[in-house]
């Protein structure tokens, strides 16, 4: 039986290796070692070993077959096996993990891989799995999921929503590999409502169609709250300058992004890059996704002279949503908006929300598949131009595709993930869901 575990683990490495391309760039070579030395130097990715010094070591990691504690309020464990922990992951364009879930209800509550699909294999147990498309032609959000028993295999799609919980009376152990060396994790309910500092409760409110003080405040108990800065207001028009901006997004050759973001420094030392060296993520604040002063005019007396082409007009709250194939660069045309994006989780386990009050010609880029919102807190209509880098970015509005899938997520599931009662669970589900057959 043990044997046969570890024969249908290492068939999903097989079967994975179709994602490989998937997110990450392809290796340039047979493997780049990853080092942790870089000398104040950050790339997207990492820097490579020196061939010569490699050992089997860099392409190791002991101990899978040791169960996860699953006593946590989710009742479930993630053992990740990535670039952190196997140097020679790097730009291999996949990951690998094993969880552990309690019987009777564990979870691995509704998340996203911001950068990879996901292939996973039942070893033990019986697993309720799903995942949530992004908004559909007629605004729906579908939930399509599968009762999994031992050798059954489920794909998540790049970006979506999904969850796995234990349905079984035992344990339950699942295996799973990742189309990027490091994928990302957005646990909904931390990211939205435990994001340091806090999304403000008027956003949230609105979002999720409840009252601030009956409904947000306890959920954001659940998830450490913390207030966070805004303030005000007014008015302009420009759109063929965004559009030249965000053509740095569309080239459909571009690496995908190793982490959530990778802030350009024009420091070189002589080395250079496919593309530009990262700041060091400590040091990146809200002012490398911003820039002023787009309410300024430009010279239309040339040639092709400009104009205006998709608006998007915001007249309170774009509540928060991902885009799972994008990058979203936006400009304000009237009004004031605070908006923000909410990172996946670092190294600590925290999500941080990065925010900005945005006036008319400000701009703010929101990475690919990261959740964010932009809301109004002027006394007049918003209206803000925004570019994407897809074709068919997608878009996944949190509120609607976790409380109002169809059919319906499990209350059973969201109450455990979001550590509420159920009673609170089924009045979002009412807010949200409507039966349309």
């Amino acid at each position: 039986m043990e044997g046969l575990k570890f024969l249908l683990a290492f068939v999903l490495l097989a079967l994975a290796s179709s994602f490989a391309s998937a997110s990450d760039p392809s290796p340039l070579q047979d493997f780049c070692v990853a080092i942790n030395e870089t000398d104040g130097v950050f790339v997207n990715g990492k820097f490579c070993k020196d061939p010569a010094q490699v050992t089997e070591k860099d392409f190791f990691f002991p101990g899978l077959n040791t169960p996860g504690d699953t006593s946590g309020p989710v009742g479930s464990n993630v053992t990740t096996v990535n670039v952190a922990q196997i140097a020679g992951l790097n730009t291999l364009g996949i990951s690998f993990a094993r969880i552990d879930y309690a019987p009777y209800g564990g979870l691995n509550p509704p998340h996203t891989h911001p950068r990879a699909s996901e292939i996973l294999v039942v070893v033990e147990g019986t697993l309720y799995v799903g995942f949530v498309t992004s908004n559909l032609a007629n605004g729906d959000n579908r939930l399509i999921t599968k009762v999994l028993n031992p050798g059954d295999v489920f794909v998540f799609p790049i970006g979506l929503i999904h969850f796995q919980f234990n349905v079984g009376k035992t344990n339950a152990v699942a295996f799973a590999s990742l189309s990027s060396q490091n994928p990302g994790v957005i646990t909904i309910g931390n990211a939205v409502f435990g994001a340091d500092p806090s999304i403000k409760p008027d956003v949230l409110a609105k979002a999720f169609q409840v009252d601030k003080k009956i409904q947000i405040h306890p959920l954001s108990l659940m998830f450490s709250p913390r207030p966070s800065k805004w303030t005000r207001r007014l008015k302009f028009v420009l759109v063929f300058v965004l559009l030249a901006l965000a053509s740095s997004f569309a080239s459909a050759s571009d690496p995908s992004p190793l982490q959530d973001f990778c802030v350009a420094i024009n420091e070189t030392d002589g080395v250079f890059v496919n593309g530009k060296f990262c700041k060091d993520p400590a040091q990146v604040t809200e002012k490398d996704f911003f820039f002023p002063g787009l309410n300024t005019p430009g010279d239309t007396s040339g040639p092709v002279g400009s104009n205006v082409t998709t608006v998007n007009d915001s007249t309170l709250l774009n509540p928060p949503h991902t885009h799972p194939r994008a990058s979203e660069i936006l400009v304000v045309v009237e009004g004031t908006l605070y908006v923000g994006f909410v990172t996946s989780n670092l190294a600590n386990g925290d999500n941080r929300l990065i925010t900005k009050v945005l006036n008319p010609g400000d701009v703010f880029v929101f990475p690919i598949g990261l959740i964010h919102f932009q809301f109004n807190v002027g006394k007049t209509n918003a209206v803000a131009f925004a570019s994407l880098s897809s074709q068919n970015p997608g878009v996944i509005t949190i509120g609607n595709a976790v409380f109002g899938a169809d059919p319906p997520i499990k209350p059973d599931v969201l109450a455990k993930a979001f550590q509420v009662d159920k009673k609170i669970v089924d009045y979002l589900q009412k807010q949200f869901w409507t039966d349309n057959n």
